[in-house]
């Protein structure tokens, strides 16, 4: 297992940053490593961010540390979406399985967490996301047909796009974790676009689903200091509350959404006017 820190960085720091600073601080790379879990420690709401990819032998999720408890799952709380082959998540040993596209949440209070790939040639892809949690509430799947469907966008906006919520209080309980997928629709190119920034909440993106020559430009900053970064296939951005976060694909790509902070409300958005972008 390896694990790395990220601190937060202001406003006023950010916009003075460098391409190289923009990537150090907010873009996160590496996330699925073959038979290995990788974890990055955000302190943007406390947020841990990794990817298991198991191949012949089953993962366990280990504290560390920076979760500074027995088990990492002991004041946590933790969404799992496999973005690879089928697999098998295993909560103190009730099996849980995960096509692509499925999403497991689990609870505070689970001892042990084990990832399995059903064919190591074509292993399982399990990215998660995890907040800190004051309840214990109940493990639960939710497939694409179980999420909540929201269409956006219009084709003449080149923004038309099915968002999914996964995580959501009208789906499943949690503590503070939200979570969902966006997917693209062929001939649109914007994600979060009109754009807008949550104060009380931060946010996580990976975007998925891509050619290896795809890139997505992703805006970020203040809506008066916007800088952008150029992302690949299985890379995250941390997106702090003060921040927009927007994008265009160059190609196909979705993206899985996670947010932590003060609530779950998901309208919960402080939208900026085009004409206020600078």
């Amino acid at each position: 297992m390896s694990i790395t820190v990220r601190q937060v960085s202001s406003p006023a720091e950010t916009k003075t940053f460098d391409t190289a600073q923009l990537r150090a601080n907010y873009l996160i790379t590496d996330i699925f490593s073959p038979g290995d879990v990788t974890m990055t420690y955000s302190h943007l709401d406390r947020t841990v961010i990794g990817g298991a990819m198991p191949t012949t032998e089953p993962l366990m999720l280990r504290s560390c540390k920076q979760i500074g408890s027995p088990n990492f799952l002991d004041r946590r709380e933790i969404g799992i979406i496999n973005i690879g082959g089928a697999g098998t998540v295993s909560l103190d040993g009730e099996g849980h399985h995960l096509e692509a596209t499925d999403c497991l949440y689990v609870p505070m209070g689970v001892k042990e967490v084990l990832f399995e790939s059903r064919d190591p040639t074509s292993p399982a892809k399990f990215y998660f996301v995890s907040t800190p949690a004051h309840h214990a509430y109940t493990a639960q799947k939710i497939t694409a047909q179980d999420a909540n469907l929201i269409e956006l966008g219009t084709q003449s906006d080149a923004n038309v796009r099915s968002l999914r919520q996964y995580i959501h209080p009208d789906i499943c309980n949690s503590c503070q974790l939200v979570m969902g997928i966006t997917t693209i629709k062929d001939g649109s190119i914007w994600n979060t676009m009109p754009t807008h920034t949550h104060d009380r909440r931060s946010e996580v993106y990976l975007y998925f689903d891509m050619q290896a020559d795809t890139r997505v430009i992703h805006l970020m900053g203040e809506p008066t200091e916007t800088r952008h970064l150029m992302v690949a296939n299985e890379q995250a951005i941390l997106s702090p509350g003060w921040s927009i976060h927007s994008g265009a694909g160059t190609g196909r790509y979705g993206f899985i959404w996670s947010m932590g902070g003060d609530n779950q409300d998901f309208t919960d958005m402080d939208f900026v006017a085009m004409a206020d972008l600078r």
